[in-house]
């Protein structure tokens, strides 16, 4: 966090309206583990969540690279409004299923196939199948990432009829068709009569937020990045512990509404 600025001036920024607070997961609420079902959910922090939801009258949305599923096993019992892989599923009601977002198209069996069999030949680096994205993950030997990336690369151009667009992550990259992202998922969850006419404040920490920083932006609000700054973030968090604490701040205030 930049030194001189308190934790309660990000939300007081909003000004006079409401705010709706958007919040990413993976390395941004939680702690990055060797591979993603090991993260852990830290004591305190579904309670946190849910006291700073329900300050917001329920303007509060995860917007994360996980399936929706995945985070509501992160944070059981509690179940949020939510985004999950990178904006190709929506969640507008907590009570609801998730359902995919327009544009949200699934990638072929066939390339998933093709990409678990060459990511295969690297030891130390695995794939993860989230239907509608496909992660290349190398976190285990960091070295590998550009071999990986040229290998997929001329998988993608072998198989010209999908059309598939690279994102990168934390020791890790994504494919996905174009059409959604989570700029996209913030935008359509600001039409929705639980968080219009509100300030949105969207925190992240890597590339793939940075379409959503871009649309709080330009709507007025203000993004926040975690481990370094990012484009059209307003300031950093050091590490997602300053994030939770920031968060536990704000649900104790019992402002937001």
């Amino acid at each position: 966090m930049a030194k001189g600025i308190s934790p309660a001036w990000r939300f007081a920024a909003a000004g006079e309206r409401p705010v709706a607070l958007f919040l990413d997961v993976d390395g941004t609420l939680l702690d990055f583990a060797e591979r993603p079902h090991e993260v852990a959910t830290p004591v305190g922090l579904v309670a946190t969540l849910a006291k700073a939801e329900r300050n917001l009258a329920g303007a509060l949305a995860l917007v994360s690279g996980r399936a929706i599923d995945d985070l509501d096993r992160l944070f059981e019992p509690l179940r949020l409004r939510a985004s999950g892989v990178h904006g190709a599923q929506m969640r507008f009601d907590p009570s609801e299923p998730a359902a995919p977002a327009p544009g949200a198209v699934e990638l072929p069996a066939s390339l998933w196939a093709a990409l678990a069999r060459a990511v295969g030949e690297f030891p130390g680096a695995f794939a993860e199948n989230k239907r509608f994205s496909f992660a290349v993950h190398y976190r285990l030997a960091p070295s590998l990432e550009k071999p990986l990336r040229e290998t997929v690369m001329r998988l993608i151009n072998s198989q010209p009829q999908t059309a598939i667009e690279i994102v990168n992550a934390h020791y890790a990259f994504e494919l996905k068709t174009p059409g959604f992202d989570k700029g996209k998922a913030i935008a359509t969850f600001l039409s929705c009569p639980r968080f219009r006419g509100r300030t949105p404040i969207f925190v992240g920490d890597d590339e793939t937020d940075e379409a959503g920083f871009a649309v709080v932006s330009t709507r007025g609000g203000f993004a926040f990045s975690v481990g370094r700054p990012r484009p059209r973030a307003l300031d950093a968090f050091a590490r997602p512990s300053e994030v939770r604490q920031w968060l536990a701040d704000f649900a104790e205030s019992g402002g937001g509404a």
